[in-house]
C-alpha cells in the first residue's frame, strides 16, 4: 500500500516538528516536505506530489487563503486541509471556498488530525458533520441572502429530486446514515448519490456541496 504523501506548511518550526514526528509514526503516512509560509508551499508543490496539505491559516508573506487559492488555480491534485486557532472565522470560510476540502483545529487531538489527514486523502466525509454543522450556525448566518428576483443556478436543473433531497440533507450537516435513515436507502445508496452530485455540479467535496446548497438558494438561511 502506497503511503499517503503529507506536505506541512505552518510558520513556526515547532509546530512543523511537532506534526512530522506524529505523521511519521504512521505505516500508511509521509512527510513528502514543509514550508515557513503560503508562498513556499506553492512553489515548492509545483516540483514535490503530495496528497494532503496540512496548511496554517495565517503567516507572513503568504497566508493559507491565498495558497490555496493559488493550488487550485494551478490544477495542483493535493488536497489542503486548513489548520486554525480560531473556529470558523472568515479566514477559515474564505479557505474553503478557494478549494480547501477541510479544517481542523491546532489543539485538536493527535487521533483526529490523523483521522482528518486520511479521511481527506480519501475524498470521503472531508469535514466531520460536527464541523459542517459549526458552519452552518456560524458562517452561513452572516452570509447575504440570495435575493428573490434571482434566477436559479442552472445547475439545480441536471439534478434529479432524489439528488436534491440528499444535497438539502447535506447541507443540513447529516451524517450518511443519518442520510439513509430520513431518505429509508442504504448507506451504499447514499455514496453513489453523493459521488453523482460531487461529479455534476463539478464540487470536489462535501463542504462545497453545503456552500453550493446555500448559495444558489435551495437552502435557505
Amino acid at each position: 500500500m502506497l503511503a499517503i504523501k503529507v506536505f506541512l506548511v505552518d510558520d513556526q518550526a515547532l509546530v512543523r516538528s511537532g506534526f512530522r514526528m506524529l505523521i511519521e509514526a504512521e505505516d500508511d503516512l509521509e512527510v513528502v516536505g514543509e514550508a515557513p509560509d503560503g508562498a513556499v508551499a506553492v512553489a515548492e508543490l509545483a516540483r514535490v506530489p503530495a496528497d494532503v496539505v496540512l496548511m496554517d491559516i495565517r503567516m507572513p508573506r503568504m497566508d493559507g487563503v491565498e495558497a490555496t487559492k493559488r493550488l487550485a488555480a494551478a490544477g495542483n491534485p493535493a488536497r489542503v486541509l486548513v489548520l486554525t486557532t480560531f473556529d470558523l472565522d472568515e479566514y477559515v470560510f474564505a479557505a474553503l471556498k478557494a478549494g480547501a476540502s477541510g479544517f481542523l483545529l491546532k489543539d485538536a487531538r493527535p487521533e483526529e488530525l490523523l483521522s482528518a489527514i486520511r479521511n481527506v486523502a480519501a475524498g470521503d466525509a472531508v469535514v466531520a458533520p460536527s464541523a459542517t454543522r459549526r458552519l452552518l450556525q456560524h458562517v452561513l448566518p452572516s452570509l447575504p441572502s440570495r435575493p428573490e428576483e434571482t434566477a436559479p443556478d442552472p445547475r439545480l436543473d441536471a439534478l434529479t429530486a432524489r439528488e436534491l433531497e440528499v444535497l438539502a440533507e447535506i447541507a443540513a450537516g447529516a451524517t450518511n446514515s443519518e442520510i439513509g435513515g430520513t431518505l429509508y436507502m442504504a448507506e451504499g445508496t447514499v455514496k453513489t448519490h453523493i459521488g453523482r452530485l460531487l461529479s455534476k455540479l463539478h464540487i470536489r467535496d462535501r463542504v462545497g456541496l453545503v456552500l453550493f446548497a446555500y448559495e444558489t438558494g435551495l437552502i435557505e438561511h
